[in-house]
């Protein structure tokens, strides 16, 4: 990720109040938050892996309101700890709000401000965003969380830079990151951060996932609006760019039909969707040349077109970026990975020889189904070759430069 300079130096030049220790990490739970989400960051940091060459962090695990705390599934949780623990935390997580209507307890509010204040790293795990957000820890700054939630924490806070794309954003003393499995690489992230790629490495191997994952969060969207959409202007404008996607149109096209100038066409639309316009259209257009290139036997060239490309080149520019894939290797791999029995013949033929796939799916092609739920938007990894040791790292996520 790129910062201006002077914001880098102020960054850097930060440091932590007398009382606050930087191996100190503090989980702030509340009551109603998804228990995945809560226990990403106990595994991370709160299990001495010595052995394995982690470092080791001390955890504290902090109520932000009364308890007990309830969490998915009718769990009863008590926290060891209450808000007051946050003063010794050199970075405190926040793992995935209740409800993104709901505003977070004005006491954990207060208790955040003032460890960002001393100089503590602020971290909030998927929806924990909101609650970040809500504190203004984020105004001025980039940020994501779960796409399905980039929208409404855009128009909810317009002063967040809300970037749906990313899997994590790093904004140095400040960090987010998108749904479920996503704060694990963000937790990943920190831990590289403070003792390096081998120690990060080392980690990954014992958790079993790939120390980093290629790409962001475009391969998991879906064509479905935010449901705050539904009743603004701009509703009809983006029903009609997903009914027309097989023609030629730009964004000059969508402002004309919304009545705007290009420029406020661009500010009230990312108000909207959390996404600028252009990129928003583009990844609706390789989405469906996604769904071409599985359910139809069109050519390359005509899912370019079919899609709204002004060339094959241009679509399998933006698929490459977006997948990691070229356009026929992704066909070609889900064909192989079809369901077997999709290929088979009548109950009466002989059975004939099953192709099967050897090896495992790229992770480009593990498409999220749709209508997923909040918190299940991340799928499945790649094979057992991704935890090895010398694995090449892949970046695809937003950080800020070390040092």
């Amino acid at each position: 990720m790129s910062h201006d300079s002077t914001v880098t130096a102020d960054l850097a030049g930060r440091k932590l109040s007398g009382r606050r220790r930087k191996e100190i990490v503090a989980v702030l739970l509340f009551s109603g938050g998804p228990i995945f989400e809560s226990s990403i960051p106990l595994s991370v940091f709160g299990i001495d892996r010595q052995d394995a060459g982690v470092p080791r962090y001390r955890l504290m695990v902090c109520a932000g309101e009364d308890g007990p705390l309830r969490t998915t599934g009718g769990l009863e949780l008590t926290a060891p700890q209450g808000l007051e623990a946050l003063a010794r935390a050199g970075t405190v997580v926040v793992p995935a709000w209740r409800s993104i209507t709901s505003p977070p307890p004005a006491a954990a509010l207060d208790a955040l401000r003032r460890a960002h204040e001393e100089g503590a790293r602020i971290v909030g795990l998927c929806t924990g965003a909101f609650v970040l957000a809500a504190a203004g820890l984020l105004d001025g700054r980039p940020a994501t969380t779960h796409w399905m939630y980039a929208p409404t924490l855009a128009k909810r806070y317009p002063s967040v830079h809300v970037d749906p794309r990313e899997l994590f954003v790093d904004d140095g003393d400040v960090l987010t990151s998108a749904g479920t499995a996503a704060g694990i690489d963000l937790c990943l992230h920190i831990v590289r951060t403070d003792h390096g790629s081998e120690a990060a490495g080392a980690l990954a191997r014992r958790l079993v996932v790939p120390p980093r994952r290629a790409g962001g969060q475009e391969r998991y969207l879906d064509r479905s609006l935010p449901e705050e959409i539904g009743a603004d202007p701009l509703a009809e404008v983006v029903a009609w760019a997903l009914e027309h996607l097989h023609e030629q149109f730009d964004v000059e096209t969508l402002a004309a039909r919304a009545y705007m100038s290009r420029r406020t066409f661009d500010r009230r639309f990312r108000s909207l969707t959390g996404s600028a316009p252009l990129q928003w259209l583009i990844t609706q257009r390789v989405l469906q040349a996604q769904r071409l290139l599985e359910t139809s036997d069109y050519s390359v060239d005509e899912v370019a077109g079919r899609c709204g490309f002004r060339s094959p080149v241009a679509l399998r520019g933006h698929f490459r970026r977006q997948l990691g894939s070229s356009p026929a290797a992704y066909r070609a791999a889900y064909r192989a990975r079809r369901p077997q029995q999709e290929q088979r013949p009548e109950p009466a033929q002989p059975t004939q020889p099953v192709q099967v796939f050897d090896g495992p799916l790229p992770p480009q092609l593990r498409r999220t189904p749709q209508g997923v739920g909040a918190h299940h938007g991340e799928p499945g990894r790649g094979g057992p070759d991704a935890y090895l040791q010398g694995r090449t790292a892949l970046p695809g996520q937003r950080e800020r430069p070390v040092g």
